[in-house]
């Protein structure tokens, strides 16, 4: 085993891969199907084992994201299904889901919108913790809208709150119209990378593009993400939206040129880099 995870990781970071030898562990626990502590305790894998483990080695080294390959992605206390047609939720989102459940603590049953849903990780994860919430997922890419649906019937079938998946562009200005001024927070992780920026190739070749490009300055769907929110929250309800590190001050600058937010801050993620934009209704 040792000998395996040794050899795959000297490989994958031959090939660029960012953290190798977690990345070669986590592919040989999901072909064994254990999780990664228990490698500590073995020391023999079959031949048939080795075989997998080698060619899922060789597609990673090709920069085929880890999760495709597992078929799953952790996302605070859950395991959520991904592949190929899906955004990969990415650690950082879970700040943003911190921020939004503390504003809605207090509020028994709260109306919450994820505009640009993805594999659902945001609504889902919401819904999870706190159970009394009616949270709406909006996607409108049609590869991603599967795993949105996938994802919410298992965390149904799981207990938890049903999240309502809806078809739809989050640009749109008839979108949720029966929502208009009832909804407590509104929530996305939007497409916000430049057009033609570099970026990594498990990026580049794998995530959809309508999770990703977000025009010139990246800022396209923003702009009209910010008037959506802005009909569908009541007074006070908030919005977050994730951003580039380098759009701390670009996004916030967004929201303010609408008027019709207050308390317009930027927060950082744990390594101290611009994460996200808050404001409330007016």
């Amino acid at each position: 085993m040792r000998t395996l995870v040794t050899g795959a990781a000297g490989r994958l970071a031959e090939a660029g891969v960012e953290s190798p030898r977690v990345d070669a562990e986590l592919l040989l626990a999901h072909v064994l199907g254990v999780p990664r502590t228990r490698l500590l305790t073995l020391d023999d894998v079959a031949d048939d084992a080795v075989a997998r483990f080698g060619a899922l080695v060789d597609q990673r080294a090709d920069r085929v994201p880890l999760q495709h390959l597992t078929g799953r992605a952790p996302f605070r206390y859950l395991e959520l299904a991904v592949g190929p047609g899906v955004f990969v939720p990415r650690p950082e989102t879970e700040h943003l889901v911190t921020w939004a459940l503390g504003q809605l603590a207090g509020i028994a049953e709260p109306v919450v919108v994820d505009l640009g849903s993805g594999s659902g990780a945001i609504a889902l994860s919401i819904a999870h913790e706190h159970p009394g919430a009616r949270v709406t997922a909006v996607e409108r890419d049609p590869g991603a809208l599967e795993w949105t649906r996938h994802n919410a019937r298992a965390r149904s079938a799981a207990g938890d709150t049903p999240v309502e998946v809806v078809v739809g562009d989050m640009t749109d200005p008839q979108l949720l119209r029966t929502l208009d001024g009832t909804v407590d927070l509104v929530v996305s992780n939007p497409p916000y990378v430049p057009d033609g920026a570099r970026v990594p190739r498990e990026v580049a070749d794998h995530d959809p593009p309508l999770a990703l490009w977000g025009g010139p300055d990246g800022l396209d769907v923003v702009r009209g993400l910010v008037v959506t929110a802005a009909r569908l929250l009541r007074p006070g309800g908030g919005l977050g939206i994730e951003h580039a590190d380098q759009q701390g001050a670009s996004v916030p600058s967004v929201v303010r040129a609408h008027g019709g937010y207050a308390r317009i801050e930027d927060h950082p993620d744990l390594a101290g880099r611009a994460r996200f934009t808050t404001a409330h209704r007016n």
